[in-house]
């Protein structure tokens, strides 16, 4: 499992020019899933994404986690964090689940970090999105259960 880890001021998904999730302070988080991946991944990046101390203190430090800070998470899937683009002008999308396995590890990663008190906001699985954001910080961390 990979995930793509923004630390937002606000963040907001679209689908067909609706609003379907949006966030006042806290984590973008983009989620790809691969074949592997199990539910045991889905808890661990939870842990991680929740407990990760990139939000600062009174003492512009980052010291502070997300249930800290009581920040919200905006996540959104996107298969495209497992294209490979080493070969060739096309990116293969092989290592990218199937939307069925792929669907049911990002409900339980989504459903481990509300089981932690952090409110979660989602896109439209499968859906074509528009994601907009500010990027506190900026912040970006990709972070991996393999």
């Amino acid at each position: 499992m990979r995930v793509v880890l923004q630390r937002a001021k606000r963040a907001e998904v679209r689908v067909a020019g609706e609003v379907v999730g949006k966030i006042d302070h806290g984590l973008m988080l983009l989620v790809g899933v691969t074949h592997e991946d199990s539910r045991e991944d889905a808890a661990y990046i939870a842990e991680k994404v929740s407990n990760l101390r990139i939000f600062e203190d009174d003492q512009e430090k980052m010291n502070l986690s997300l249930l800290d800070v009581e920040g919200q998470v905006l996540s959104v899937s996107q298969f495209t964090l497992y294209g490979d683009c080493r070969k060739g002008r096309r990116p293969n999308f092989m290592d990218a689940a199937k939307p069925d396995h792929a669907e049911t590890i990002y409900e339980a990663f989504n459903e481990a970090l509300r089981s932690k008190g952090v409110t979660v906001e989602t896109g439209q699985f499968g859906a074509m999105m528009e994601v907009d954001f500010v990027n506190d910080g900026p912040v970006t961390l990709i972070v991996e259960s393999k």
